[in-house]
């Protein structure tokens, strides 16, 4: 059975669009993963965040998880 080091260890495609001051990523692959900073690092890390708890949501209710 697949866990969430599995999935976390996956390359997942991020988009990542702002301007000085408002930044905001998302990974199409996985619907409403989506994060905010004021710079695009900070925007990155809040995704990787946002990433992990998403996943582990849809585990934790054995929905399926899509790959990259």
């Amino acid at each position: 059975m697949k866990n969430l080091d599995y999935y976390l260890s996956l390359k997942y495609d991020v988009k990542l669009i702002g301007a000085a001051g408002a930044w905001a990523a998302a990974i199409p692959a996985l619907p409403d993963c989506v994060a905010e900073g004021k710079t695009p690092q900070e925007a990155m890390a809040k995704l990787e965040e946002a990433k992990k708890a998403w996943l582990a949501n849809r585990l934790k209710s054995g929905q399926p998880v899509p790959e990259p």
